[in-house]
């Protein structure tokens, strides 16, 4: 870590690695079933060649460059090809339809951008009439593109034999442009991911990134050894902070899996020892594990609840080092024999020395699930706006509820309306192009507005309620958190989603999305024959089957005094899943709750007035851009609540 204190660029970063540590690995990708790796010293030598090809393209100090695609280790080498030229990269969601790309663009005035492969060759041509900036578009996959003729097209082979071409001619070139940059410099922009409003771009400097980045890397000791799995898009910042800022502070090895459909088994032969995961990818992971169990022996099942009683009473004591007796170390060490290794080894989970979960809120039991199993995960606080670093769990002191203390050099204020207030180094410049919106969320003396409400516990630890904007309360005052009762719902592995609704009203109700995985295997078992999701979502043995579940998380929020009365009164199991192409979910996965509210209002008003079912019809957008509409007649059904704990006493 000393060596790279000095070097305050990312292209000097990667210089001094690849001075230091010429033949160590410094990247790989899986292609066609291989893993393919590259030294440091092959990627400064790549990343000079396309550094100097970008050049003779046009690419100029200042100027905004695209990148769209998955984790690809050119596409790495472009970012930082890129800024050793000055310029600033936008990675940009890869899922996104071109009309949300149209915006980013024209916003930013982006007039190239390197991209993975046809299909986002084909989205850019889509919008190249409406945002006339755009003059080059380089793609890193040939495949299917033989044919394209349209001016402006390159590969990135092209690219490199120009810059390679180029620098024999003037050796010196990219040297002498890195040595122009600065720490105050702009190094990247990320684009939100628009909750609420079109997206804002996130000006980050250098000095934001790396001062962050260092402070995560230096409270966890990470070392050159680690190994990280790249899977999360390019676009969200913490897969920026993961597998690009701490990769140049630290010098480990990044892993770019082939596919996302190949990403566990890839992560099963890395093995990674530092590991990001969101909320929603370790309720995925549970629910394939839950959906396992229920296909396993009658022997094999009891033996996993059996076990997993055990890991849950103690499992996160030992991984925190408090004590347990001898009995329960026993235990757990027969379990961990049994049932637990052979777990983490199926999640790819074997060689976890830290792993971290942010993004949005992570209900309580998920949490305890992994760390009864003896993964070391902790929850990690902050934004695009804060550089992701705010507040992480520290070993030892990791508990379901809470997002652990500041890390070092931050600042954390509360409102009295119990809204949460940072100033740090990693805190953004500036919302690009908007100084209105900048003036709004950074305040006069730093403080940055994040729009969550929490609050500290006796010992110093910040707990997230939830948005402050959604935090709300019922007619008769009860508190009202909506993320806290979804987070509860999405715990069981048949429910993907679900959105709750309770604010001024006189009672809680919520919408749920089954998860088709693990309600389709459940049906399949029970001979339950389906045609797909909805005729699947509205059988009566699967509305039973979440009134079960919903009736669970009552039973639970029972013991809340501050949540008891904030139970689920009435539900509907959605005839389609909620999707960010239908604008219902951010490119995060995150619920647009509002824009739900309103596009299902009907159901929302059924729930509410008594009615047993409301007949809706619902547009919706496919992959390939095509619209169509789905219909159905939605059943409200009624959930059992419990009387609360202090009452009952």
């Amino acid at each position: 870590m000393a060596d790279t204190v000095t070097a305050d660029t990312f292209p000097r970063l990667l210089q001094l690695h690849a001075q230091r540590r010429p033949g160590a690995t410094a990247i790989r990708e899986k292609d066609l079933g291989i893993w393919q790796g590259w030294s440091w010293m092959q990627a400064l030598a790549e990343v000079r060649q396309i550094a100097a090809g970008l050049h003779q393209a046009g690419v100029t100090r200042g100027e905004h460059l695209a990148i769209i695609g998955e984790n690809r280790p050119r596409l790495y080498f472009t970012m930082i090809a890129v800024q050793c030229l000055g310029g600033i990269p936008v990675p940009m969601y890869q899922d996104a339809v071109a009309a949300e790309m149209a915006f980013v663009f024209d916003n930013a005035e982006i007039k190239f951008a390197v991209v993975e492969d046809q299909e986002q060759v084909d989205k850019l041509l889509e919008i190249r009439e409406t945002v006339p900036h755009l003059k080059r578009i380089i793609y890193e996959d040939p495949r299917g593109l033989r044919n394209y003729d349209q001016p402006g097209l390159a590969s990135y082979e092209q690219i490199r034999a120009l810059g390679e071409q180029f620098l024999k001619e003037h050796p010196t070139l990219v040297e002498d442009e890195i040595a122009k940059g600065k720490a105050s410099d702009v190094a990247a922009m990320f684009y939100t991911s628009g909750t609420t409003a079109n997206p804002k771009g996130v000006v980050l400097g250098y000095g934001n990134l790396l001062s962050a980045g260092r402070a995560g890397a230096d409270m966890e000791r990470l070392t050159d050894r680690e190994e990280v799995l790249a899977y999360l898009p390019m676009a969200w910042v913490g897969q920026n902070i993961f597998s690009y800022t701490q990769w140049l502070v630290c010098g480990f090895t990044v892993n770019c899996p082939e596919s996302a459909t190949t990403v566990q088994a890839d992560m099963r032969e890395i093995g990674p020892t530092y590991y990001f995961a969101p909320p929603r990818v370790l309720e995925a992971l549970l629910t394939q594990v839950m959906i396992r169990m229920e296909d396993a022996s009658a022997i094999k099942r009891r033996m996993f609840h059996y076990f997993m009683n055990v890991a849950r009473r103690v499992g996160g004591r030992l991984l925190d080092k408090q004590p347990v007796g001898l009995g329960g170390r026993l235990l757990y060490g027969l379990g961990d024999w049994l049932v637990y290794a052979p777990l983490r080894n199926a999640l790819g989970m074997s060689r976890i020395r830290v792993a971290y979960t942010a993004g949005e809120a992570i209900g309580p039991d998920l949490f305890t699930f992994y760390r009864s199993l003896g993964i070391n995960l902790k929850q990690l606080y902050g934004s695009t706006e804060t550089s992701v670093f705010v507040c992480v769990q520290p070993d030892g002191g990791v508990k379901p509820d809470t997002v652990g203390p500041p890390i070092s050099g931050v600042e954390i204020r509360l409102t009295d309306s119990g809204e949460i207030l940072i100033r740090s180094p990693g805190l953004f410049r500036e919302y690009y192009k908007s100084p209105e919106a900048t003036r709004e969320a950074k305040d006069v003396e730093g403080w940055f507005h994040t729009g969550d409400a929490g609050y500290f516990d006796a010992e110093g630890h910040l707990k997230i309620i939830d948005r402050a904007k959604d935090v709300g309360k019922l007619a008769d005052g009860t508190l009202f958190a909506p993320k806290y009762i979804e987070n509860k719902l999405k715990f069981f592995p048949t429910i993907k989603e679900a959105v709750a609704f309770g604010d001024g009203r006189d009672m809680v109700c919520a919408f749920v999305n089954i998860d088709m995985e693990a309600v389709g295997n459940w049906a399949e078992r029970r001979n339950l024959p389906y045609s797909g999701y909805t005729d699947l979502a509205c059988k009566p043995e699967v509305i039973e089957l979440i009134r079960e579940s919903v009736e669970k998380v009552n039973a639970d929020l029972a013991n809340d005094p501050k949540l008891a009365n904030a139970q689920i009164r009435r539900f509907i199991v959605l005839h389609k899943e909620l999707d960010a192409d239908d604008e219902e979910l951010t490119r995060t996965r995150k619920v647009r709750r509002r824009f739900i509210q309103d596009k299902y209002s009907a159901l929302v008003d059924a729930m509410y007035s008594g009615r047993d079912e409301q007949y809706i019809d619902t547009m919706v957008k496919f992959e390939d851009g095509r619209t169509g509409r789905i219909a159905a007649t939605l059943k409200v059904r009624d959930a059992k609540t419990f009387v609360p704990m202090q009452k009952a006493a």
